[in-house]
């Protein structure tokens, strides 16, 4: 239901039997799910908070990769904040906010912004692939109404970076 990128740690939904998987399926398809990620990027960000909105694409002759077009890639809007600063490391932990559920999504965005996310092996260049022996990032909560009754449903997990 909810996939992360194989390199990306914390929440996941997953339904058990076809028709929950179709009533989650809407459920994330209507983007009722709120979804929060925990990242540390490369650099001071200039803003404290602020959105990305650019469209991506596969780039298919550097699979898996995906890459910014503006001509054919699909609107992607992902919401971020600063919450620290590490000067001796410089580096900046952030909130993820997709507002789009695209493949690499916040791992493009962020690299567009010129902050990679720390230890991104698809993404990252050599210096901020090599602060971190993984990505960093993490799904860290997920809120959506019960498929069923309507309750809502929260979820958290704290990163383990």
């Amino acid at each position: 239901m909810h996939r992360l990128d194989f390199d990306t740690s914390g929440l996941l939904v997953l339904a058990r039997g076809k028709e929950m998987h179709r009533r989650l399926s809407i459920l994330f398809q209507n983007r009722q799910v709120e979804k929060r990620y925990m990242a540390v990027v490369h650099g001071e960000l200039a803003e404290a908070s602020g959105e990305v909105c650019l469209p991506l694409i596969v780039d298919w002759p550097n699979r898996p990769l995906h890459k910014v077009d503006f001509e054919t890639g699909k609107p992607s809007l992902t919401l971020y904040r600063v919450l620290s600063y590490n000067s001796a490391e410089q580096s900046s932990r952030l909130e993820l906010v997709p507002e789009t559920g695209r493949t690499h999504q916040l791992r493009v965005h962020m690299q567009a912004l010129g902050h990679p996310i720390l230890g991104d092996s698809l993404y990252a260049d050599p210096v901020a692939r090599g602060k971190a022996d993984r990505l960093l990032l993490h799904a860290e909560y997920l809120a959506f109404p019960h498929p069923v009754n309507g309750e809502r449903l929260s979820f958290t997990s704290t990163a383990p970076f």
